[in-house]
């Protein structure tokens, strides 16, 4: 059972001054003679996150206890920290605290390392008991890993002061008694350095904020399509082509870790008792290595770097014997390189058209007595696993490794919802969660925010019983859409919040009132977070578009998110549409919208300027806020806010995560708007997605009709896309307009949208059904 100091922490946020005893530690400065009063900073058991399994305070009166020797503070058993020896005594000097080490008696500050004696099968590497007292400061445990986890406990509750030094005259903590351990003993960050790179100094940085939030793994993701980033030196091509693309724009983007950079990051990692487990991923996303070895595909064609986001039908070749002999080879490097016992080997996304075509993997299907790609999948997986095993290490892969047959002793990593863990977990297989829904840190905060993360439960009741089990979960931090810049602010702080869930276990992070506590402890963790120069993101979507309409008039409000925000609304109209009087007011005034334009918020969020605007796209046209007819059933995916989403004045971005667009699969789109009255009409207009390898194309054809009564519709023109199907690379939002319509007068407008239907022959995903996506049908009147 996890405990806290009373019945809720936050309640006892006020009386903990009275109630709990605080230790003085005072540090005697050398220049003593100064005579300038000097404030001293306060710890508390409120800096902590994650919060610990059990808080108990000591009933003592309260009082100030000073407890030093001279300048210094007087330490025993530092070095029983082992690897982490060194980072312990780093920062408490940094801390502006002066250390003497080993003394026996008198110490203020005691590590010890408790004897395992019966039982000895239920102790946990991570627990620890931290004690703050009159006299002492124990840090106990069985591991050099828990009295790390210990010490960290201690330095969060530390005044944030002590990050820069600020702790030289000595500090304030609280007498408490905390026993602690972990709820899973798997607690990753997924780090994809292959989408854009991240320089070492970079991944280091991600490590120490990891230890610092009682992480324990570094899922670091070193291959892809976009780029190979680990030197094989058997297979030099491979950082010397496949490490580097050519962007869209024509410039160059890519880089790699030498062995040497890898073995100072690993080092690093492990005085911080971070696990850092590397994922090479096969058969798929491997497009890098095929560009450096075109003779490891299916065909042999030469291909490049791949310079955009998707999934790429080209993989490694099951049925080439030389492809194996490859892997082979650069997993012997890395098993070599990477202490850990466990590699993640990818297996997701891997699509089966050049396998289905080609004859090696046709007859590698034949002669293993496989029923078809799927299996040979399995079939390919389950060699490599026995090559691992052959090096002492076990495989992990994505959810996708259950299809075909789960290959004996593989771990399952769930990304695509919790099916796959239940499904894993039920045939015995030990899993580690990642789920879309709460995990994936690329999402944008409209997806994914501070609170959904908070709420996720790593284990669900189908399976709580299995005989397989749930390690833990990860964070994925996937940098399509984030350089090593913006990687920070969307990682953090949202992975603080899963770190609390996978320490201190859903049980607790699932009680009323918990995410409340949880934000009252995670303010003054943000300032430490400032000192320590993370550049963290926001909790929330900073504001949100509340739009409404008046007389006919379309009216745009961007409501705050809470108290830290200010700014700024400013509106920039299309000049042939809009006319607005008055474009700017303070976040949470409302705007007048005449026409089409962007409405922006310039914010300061905790003090900070945010270097960039949220956007919104809106339009007051004829057709906003009145009633909408859908000849057809948005995906549960992509609603766009609902039945009236074609007609609510917002219009789509390039994200089409945004929320503003309305999406079928397969489907066509039809929709009618009722004006209310008879309305003189200008023209017609939508806007369509277009992004293929997401499998959203660009309907066939697109009709627009206008009606007087809603019973006989009269079409005003159709437009063809010719060449709709073919291959198009770009990301991008197609506008279909009815042109001019002079003269045209209706009550009721109708557009129809059709959907090709399959994904054409050429694309990866040929037979799927494919998706077409709209924001808003646009009625531009008199």
């Amino acid at each position: 059972m996890r405990s806290r100091i009373g019945p809720n922490l936050m309640g006892m946020s006020r009386t903990f001054l009275r109630v709990i005893a605080f230790v003085f530690v005072a540090i005697i400065a050398s220049s003593c003679d100064q005579t300038t009063p000097h404030k001293i900073p306060k710890g508390s058991i409120q800096n902590l996150t994650p919060y610990p399994t059990s808080v108990h305070e000591i009933t003592r009166d309260s009082i100030k206890v000073e407890f030093y020797s001279g300048e210094s503070l007087r330490v025993e058993g530092l070095s029983k920290l082992g690897v982490s020896e060194g980072v312990v005594r780093d920062w408490i000097s940094k801390s502006g605290v002066r250390l003497e080490e080993d003394f026996a008696t008198n110490a203020n500050l005691v590590f010890k390392r408790k004897n395992i004696e019966g039982g000895s099968n239920e102790i946990r590497v991570e627990d620890y008991e931290l004690i703050v007292q009159k006299d002492v400061i124990t840090i106990s445990a069985f591991t050099e890993a828990g009295l790390f986890r210990g010490f960290t406990t201690l330095r969060l509750m530390m005044p944030n002061e002590c990050e820069y030094g600020g702790c030289s005259m000595g500090f304030f903590l609280p007498e408490v008694l905390i026993q602690d351990g972990p709820e899973f003993e798997h607690r990753g960050l997924l780090l994809d350095c292959c989408r854009h790179f991240m320089e070492p100094e970079f991944v280091m940085k991600m490590i120490d904020n990891l230890a610092l939030h009682k992480m324990n793994v570094l899922h670091w993701h070193l291959t892809e399509d976009q780029g190979w980033r680990i030197a094989i030196d058997a297979f030099p091509k491979l950082t010397e082509v496949g490490a580097w693309r050519t962007e869209l724009d024509g410039t160059r983007h890519g880089g790699f870790y030498s062995k040497d950079q890898i073995r100072e990051i690993i080092r690093y990692a492990q005085a911080r008792h971070i696990e850092i487990i590397p994922e090479i991923e096969l058969p798929g996303h491997s497009q890098a290595a095929l560009a450096a070895y075109p003779y490891l595909g299916c065909t042999g064609d030469s291909l490049e770097v791949a310079n955009r986001w998707g999934v790429f039908k080209d993989i490694y070749c099951a049925g080439n014997d030389s492809t194996i002999a490859f892997l082979e080879t650069v997993l012997s490097e890395v098993c070599d390189l990477f202490p850990t016992n466990r590699i993640h080997i990818g297996g997701d996304e891997a699509p089966k058209v050049r396998w289905h075509n080609c004859d090696k993997c046709r007859r590698r299907i034949s002669e293993e007595g496989l029923k078809d790609e799927h299996e040979l999948q399995t079939w390919f997986i389950e060699r490599i696993g026995r090559f691992l095993e052959s090096k002492g290490k076990t495989i992990i892969g994505w959810d996708e490794i259950l299809e075909g047959g789960l290959p004996e002793g593989a771990a399952v990593q769930s990304w695509r919802g919790m099916a796959g863990a239940i499904e894993a977990v039920k045939i015995g297989t030990d899993v580690i969660v990642s789920p879309t829904s709460h995990c994936y840190l690329d999402y944008p905060l409209s997806s994914t925010d501070l609170e959904q993360v908070y709420s996720f439960n790593p284990i669900p009741e189908e399976a709580s019983k299995g005989p397989g089990k749930i390690l833990g979960g990860e964070c994925n931090m996937w940098t399509e859409h984030a350089p090593q810049e913006l990687v920070e602010s969307k990682v953090y702080p949202r992975a603080i919040a899963l770190a609390e869930v996978l320490w201190t276990g859903p049980d607790f992070t699932s009680e009323d009132g918990a995410y409340s506590e949880f934000i009252e402890r995670l303010d003054p963790h943000l300032e430490r977070l400032s000192l320590l120069g993370v550049d963290y993101g926001m909790e929330a979507v900073p504001v949100h578009l509340s739009l409404g309409v008046k007389n006919d008039q379309l009216f745009a409000t961007l409501v705050p998110e809470g108290d830290y925000i200010r700014g700024f609304t400013h509106f920039s109209g299309n000049e042939t549409t809009s006319s607005n009087e008055i474009d700017s007011v303070p976040l949470g005034h409302t705007l007048l919208i005449n026409g089409g334009g962007v409405l922006s918020a310039s914010i300061i969020y905790r003090g900070r300027a945010l270097p960039n605007p949220e956007l919104f796209y809106v339009d007051g046209h004829e057709g906003v806020f009145h009633p909408v007819d859908l000849g057809y059933t948005p995906s549960a995916f992509y609603t766009g806010g609902g039945e009236n989403a074609l007609a609510d004045g917002r219009v789509g971005s390039l994200d089409f995560h945004d929320g503003a667009w309305q999406a079928v699969q397969g489907d066509d789109i039809t929709v009618t708007i009722d004006l209310e009255k008879v309305v003189e009409i200008d023209s017609l207009f939508s806007n369509f997605y277009r992004y293929q390898d997401a499998w959203i194309f660009t309907p066939s054809q697109v009709v627009f009709s206008s009606s007087l009564d809603g019973v006989a519709f009269e079409e005003i023109v159709l437009i063809d896309f010719a060449g709709f199907g073919m291959k198009n690379e770009n990301q991008e939002i197609i506008t279909v307009s009815s042109g001019s319509l002079e003269g045209t007068q209706a009550r009721f407008v109708r557009m129809k949208a059709q959907n090709m239907g399959s994904c054409p022959d050429w694309h990866a995903a040929a037979t799927e059904l494919s998706w077409l996506f709209c924001d808003e049908l646009v009625v531009r009147g008199k």
